[in-house]
């Protein structure tokens, strides 16, 4: 954990965190500033497993959220999703796994897509990312991309 990281976690109402935690210690020191939802990723160990879910599921200020893990991203949504989505579809779906920054609007389904990267210093990506946004009324609003530095 960094204290940029910190920084914006400061300035943000909540933290949605999209998997691969890698350690509690990192959840312990967003949850330490502001309240977080979470969901464990594949590089994730029981211990985060049994903290956090597989999917969050919720509505904040009159927006449908789905966060999990792999999901995939418009048109290629993932296995365990698509049906889920034809079906059920969220207006905001974020996901992590690929750790590549992604926003795109799936038109066929009515939602948004957000992939934020990553912000952590392991993986394969080479810039650290993370993506900052309001809700408010319905309506997902100032989306801004916040890059950390290289890893």
């Amino acid at each position: 954990m960094d204290d940029r990281i910190l920084h914006y976690t400061k300035e943000a109402d909540e933290v949605w965190h999209a998997g691969d935690i890698g350690d509690l210690k990192v959840t312990d020191a967003i949850e330490e500033i502001t309240p977080l939802r979470a969901v464990y990723g594949n590089i994730d160990n029981d211990k985060i497993r049994a903290t956090f879910p597989l999917h969050q599921r919720f509505t904040c200020e009159g927006v449908s959220v789905w966060i999990t893990h792999i999901g995939g991203y418009p048109p290629k949504y993932n296995m365990n999703t698509r049906d889920e989505i034809k079906s059920n579809p969220p207006k905001l779906f974020i996901c992590g796994h690929s750790h590549i920054l992604k926003v795109i609007p799936d038109k066929k389904n009515g939602l948004l897509h957000m992939n934020p990267g990553a912000a952590g210093k392991h993986g394969f990506h080479k810039t650290r990312t993370m993506l900052r946004f309001t809700i408010d009324q319905g309506k997902i609003e100032n989306l801004e991309v916040i890059e950390l530095g290289k890893k």
